[in-house]
């Protein structure tokens, strides 16, 4: 199943076509459960849960998706703010911080790639100074803004800032070494 099948059901969906918006949902849910998952391997008892949510606020949002936009995009953010909610609400964060621009691996990962990655990138910010890995995990991994993670670590902004550049800067070496 490709997102432009996806896609192409949903705008059927949106003109009328009741049995293609279903198996635009369906179809879906598979994708939406793929995603979630990756991000909670720790909690799939609320999976499904979130899986159900951001399908309630996909078909209670249906009009706002723009026809001439990729779907990936559409239903990546949707997805994403939903997951957000639900970690605040439980007052636990992840790594939320992929670029819109990768919405196109949606459609197209497993399960196991993002726990692979997460385990790689944690074995490298192991070999950081912690006042360089501690601003890292806390702005890219764990989503916090700059301020509310100088609070947090007790770092000023700006050593915060300075911290993550140089932490992002010697994980690019790291990573250029190993190739």
């Amino acid at each position: 199943m490709s997102a432009e099948r996806l896609q192409d059901l949903l705008v059927r969906g949106l003109d009328g076509d009741s049995q293609a918006y279903r198996v635009f949902l369906s179809d879906l849910t598979g994708y939406l459960r793929s995603y979630l998952m990756r991000r909670l391997s720790s909690l799939p008892d609320d999976v499904e849960d979130l899986v159900q949510e951001s399908l309630l606020a996909i078909h209670n949002k249906r009009h706002t998706y723009d026809r001439t936009q990729p779907l990936a995009a559409w239903v990546y953010a949707i997805a994403r703010y939903k997951l957000v909610d639900f970690l605040r609400g439980r007052a636990i964060r992840d790594s939320l911080n992929t670029p819109l621009d990768e919405e196109d691996g949606f459609f197209a990962s497993s399960n196991t790639d993002a726990a692979e990655a997460r385990q790689d990138i944690m074995k490298l910010l192991d070999q950081l100074p912690e006042k360089q890995r501690m601003p890292i995990i806390h702005t890219k991994l764990d989503g916090l803004s700059v301020e509310e993670a100088a609070q947090k670590s007790g770092m000023s902004e700006s050593a915060l800032k300075v911290g993550v550049h140089r932490g992002m800067k010697a994980l690019a070496a790291m990573v250029g070494e190993k190739r």
